[in-house]
């Protein structure tokens, strides 16, 4: 009989603090999610393009060096069920 794994649903975090990122990824990990980070917009926009996952939902840190956080969304918003 085999043993039937749960995946739990993947949220893409863009936030970069690494202290953020660690209080971030404590908070989603202990709320039943799997969170995946990305330290700059650049990183984010590089996994959602990739195409690989599926994430069901995006937290952003609203001031990222780097490519703006409005075009990382307007990525997300371009991908069909994020």
């Amino acid at each position: 009989m085999g043993v039937s794994v749960q995946e739990l649903p993947l949220v893409l975090v863009i936030e970069d603090d690494p202290d953020i990122q660690v209080i971030v990824e404590d908070a989603l990990t202990e709320g039943g999610f799997e969170p995946a980070i990305a330290a700059s917009g650049e990183e984010a926009v590089t996994l959602l393009k990739g195409g690989f996952f599926k994430y069901r939902a995006l937290v952003t840190d609203v001031i990222l060096k780097g490519r703006m956080v409005a075009t990382s969304a307007l990525i997300v918003n371009s991908r069909k069920g994020l």
